[in-house]
């Protein structure tokens, strides 16, 4: 059987004088960016060197939007209406749009942020507003969504292409959900375990939850989070592993 994988990496999210994350060391090794918009991270300068620092390599542009929360990093739930999620997305993917247009460059997909993200995975309102966002302002565009969540089914109900997408940092719960990040056992900080539970999603549709069960996923994308410390270790050695696996890295299933 061919397995094949893209491997996404939120980043973008400096602003200002404040630096976030490693994004020219992570790109060599990502598929996809997910580019801050300015709502929970970014600003205009980091948006477009971020942009076209993608470009340069070859890695497919994402709009990554958040909830309006610099202090806390869109990290945060807030109590949003569906109408505030979609005008909130389509002022952050159409804002994205144009700098990656300025710099010769086309948004190929959109992936929520933080509490927005998780919000949508569980809220088939929230789901929708977002996904109707997106299709509004551009319907080629792909939504990433958690795998086997709620917003799947809101993406392809917009007419829209989805990519389920997997964690390759993070532990999940048995709902399917991601443990949230304020629980000790939220992140995996052993790039060898990190791999394995990546394997297992590519090649099995299988991950295992804290609770200690399996619960079943589809794998299109695969997350890699720039922020994590040894994010850039993680990267490299997930690439080398599935490449070794005989893995296609790249956006091809949807």
């Amino acid at each position: 059987m061919a397995w094949s994988i893209d491997l996404n990496c939120d980043m973008g999210e400096s602003f200002g004088a404040w630096k976030m994350g490693q994004d020219e060391e992570i790109l060599p090794y990502v598929t996809s960016a997910n580019i801050a918009c300015g709502f929970h991270a970014g600003d205009p300068a980091t948006m477009r060197k971020t942009v076209a620092a993608a470009i340069r390599h070859g890695v497919a542009l994402g709009a990554h939007p958040g909830l309006p929360d610099l202090a806390g990093f869109g990290r945060r739930n807030m109590d949003i209406s569906p109408e505030h999620a979609y005008d909130i997305v389509v002022v952050q993917v159409g804002a994205l749009a144009g700098v990656a247009a300025s710099q010769g460059g086309r948004l190929r997909h959109v992936k929520a942020h933080g509490a927005l993200y998780n919000m949508a995975a569980g809220n088939a309102e929230l789901a929708a507003a977002i996904a109707q966002a997106v299709h509004d302002v551009d319907p080629s565009l792909v939504l990433y969504a958690l795998a086997s969540s709620v917003q799947v089914d809101a993406a392809r109900s917009a007419g829209l292409t989805v990519a389920q997408e997997v964690f390759a940092d993070r532990t999940y719960q048995s709902d399917g959900s991601l443990t949230p990040r304020k629980q000790p056992n939220a992140m995996i900080e052993d790039p060898d375990a990190s791999i394995r539970q990546v394997l297992r999603m590519i090649k099995d549709g299988k991950v295992g939850t804290v609770q200690g069960a399996d619960i079943d996923v589809d794998a299109d994308t695969l997350c890699i989070h720039g922020d994590q410390p040894g994010a850039v270790v993680f990267a490299k050695a997930i690439r080398k592993a599935l490449e070794a696996e005989g893995i296609t890295v790249g956006f091809g299933k949807s």
